[in-house]
């Protein structure tokens, strides 16, 4: 007789450490927040206790609940349940409609917060997709994914680094909820239904066992369902036969499982690309003088220059990050026209763009921690050394070239490439300065002399010619009328074969009127073949 084998999950993957932060009472904690400020839940002891707190919208033509505080859960409330129905069971109900808008708003920033503790942060997407499958009601995101994969250590591990985390949110106003797990899926099922603590590694599978298959982040009709044959726990699931719960209830099912589990890859999507490399600083008292950001902002990128002239390579794209302590983050970026590492250098980029934000940056009550990160990095050929054995200054062109950047803004400072095509407007594009560069292009030799600026666009005159296919003998250009002394053409230009926007041939004459001013025009369209009457178009001039 055969072994029979059953089958096993895959093997685990490699650990990564996440840490999922729920926000139960998001819509009604920003609410309390407007109205009674940051420290509203350590109220003052005069302050008379404040009224059940709902949030309601439209549903399916008929208010509803979308959004309880917590003394409105204590009375019986639900989210949901029509408006009427709660009136009647809490006449004293304070109610206040949905703004999705402001809910998405504010974790946009609690987001830009939570990365004082990784860079990787990423917005509960699967949430939302749980609560919408459920029908209902709360349709703002309100929770975060951290991978703090290598990041604990540097706050004192990781059950330090949670409660500094829950301390910092509940004095800002909020109620978290927050755990650390192998996978997102089982730390939002400890943050949402379970108690949110620090699952060990390896620990995932224990911690699930006793917590309802919603926690699965599955839909309301498939717990139902799972629930109409008794299963409601998610140990329940687990050494069941794998095929027959996925031919029943859907491979879904089987997928949350697994990635509860680690047994399949979930990824989570940052909300902004993780940076080449990056240097902090913590305070112990908060800063916000401007000497002692500078000195920061000088102590980061000498740590920095160190990483980048190891690997061989400059920046091009810093970006300064400021945590307020109050929870407000500002970003300040600068980009260089070459790849940089000078300390000096990045300081003076950052004093031009301070210079032209002007008062834009709020220190409040001073910051408590910075960081520098590098966005875009590229290889930088070693400093030339003299004679004396110093390292000779970078060009003070590029020098010049990022100031005007930082102070004005990287779209104000561009650089002209050549393009392959023989439209004059369509030969050249520009780019900008700061940034990643492509490939030199040669320039055409310049067998042709052509004006060095050319208008936006041409602009059109009006010109006589002695004969049809020659050149103008006079033309008028706003409202002067100009003599042709001399003429030199025509350079006939027409539209590449691979195009259809522009196919009217183009013929170019260079002129001199008697004074010596020298134009560049063009006639449009061929006589007989394209147009009955072609027209004129002034296109540049000369000197």
């Amino acid at each position: 007789m055969a072994d029979v084998v059953s089958p096993r999950p895959p093997a685990p993957l490699p650990t990564r450490r996440i840490l999922c932060l729920h926000l139960p009472y998001l819509s009604t904690d920003r609410i309390r927040r407007q109205g009674l400020g940051r420290s509203w839940r350590n109220p003052p002891s005069t302050r008379p206790a404040l009224a059940p707190l709902a949030v309601v919208a439209k549903v399916k033509n008929a208010l509803r609940l979308v959004a309880l505080d917590k003394t409105a859960e204590r009375l019986g409330l639900t989210r949901g349940q029509p408006l009427a129905d709660a009136r009647a069971m809490v006449p004293a109900l304070d109610v206040v409609d949905d703004d999705p808008a402001a809910d998405l708003a504010l974790i946009e920033a609690i987001a830009d917060w939570a990365e004082r503790y990784t860079p990787l942060v990423a917005l509960d997407e699967h949430q939302q997709e749980a609560r919408s499958a459920e029908g209902a009601t709360e349709k703002q995101k309100n929770g975060l994914f951290l991978d703090i994969t290598g990041s604990s250590h540097l706050f004192g591990g990781e059950t330090t680094l949670l409660a500094d985390l829950d301390a910092r949110l509940r004095a800002q106003g909020f109620l978290p909820r927050a755990a650390i797990a192998d996978t997102p899926g089982a730390a939002s099922a400890a943050a949402r239904f379970g108690e949110p603590t620090v699952v060990p590694e390896g620990g995932s599978a224990e911690m699930l066992k006793p917590l309802p298959l919603a926690a699965l982040r599955l839909d309301h009709d498939t717990v139902s369902a799972l629930d109409r044959v008794g299963l409601k726990k998610i140990g329940q699931i687990m050494g069941r036969p794998r095929a027959p719960l996925a031919a029943r209830f859907g491979k879904t099912l089987i997928r949350r499982l697994d990635q509860a589990l680690g047994t399949e890859e979930e990824a989570i999507s940052p909300r902004r690309p993780a940076p080449a490399m990056i240097a902090e600083r913590r305070f112990a008292e908060p800063i916000a003088r401007e000497e002692d950001i500078a000195a920061t902002l000088s102590a980061l990128a000498a740590m920095l220059a160190k990483i980048l002239e190891a690997r061989g390579e400059g920046a091009r794209l810093f970006e300064l990050s400021l945590f307020r302590v109050d929870g407000a983050v500002s970003r300040i970026a600068v980009g260089a026209g070459r790849p940089l590492r000078a300390p000096d250098r990045v300081l003076d980029l950052f004093r031009e763009k301070f210079a032209g934000l002007g008062e834009e940056i709020d220190a409040g009550f001073g910051f408590d921690m910075a960081r520098l990160a590098v966005l875009a990095a590229a290889p930088v050929d070693p400093a030339q050394i003299d004679l004396a054995g110093d390292a000779m200054a970078e060009d003070d062109l590029d020098g010049l070239i990022d100031r005007i950047g930082a102070r004005l803004g990287p779209d104000r400072v561009a650089r002209i490439q050549s393009h392959a095509s023989h439209i004059p407007e369509r030969a050249e594009f520009h780019t900008s300065q700061q940034g990643e560069q492509g490939p030199e292009q040669p320039l055409p030799p310049a067998v042709i002399d052509r004006p060095l600026r050319l208008f936006a666009r041409p602009e059109p005159i009006d010109a006589i010619a002695e004969i049809p296919d020659g050149p103008p003998v006079r033309f008028r250009w706003r409202r002067v009328l100009y003599r042709v002394a001399r003429a030199e053409g025509p350079e006939r230009i027409a539209s590449e074969w691979w195009r259809q926007d522009i196919d009217i041939t183009r013929d170019y004459f260079r002129v001199e009127d008697p004074a010596g001013h020298r134009f560049w025009l063009y006639r449009e369209g061929l006589y007989g073949r394209e147009l009955i009457t072609p027209r004129w178009y002034l296109h540049g001039v000369f000197g």
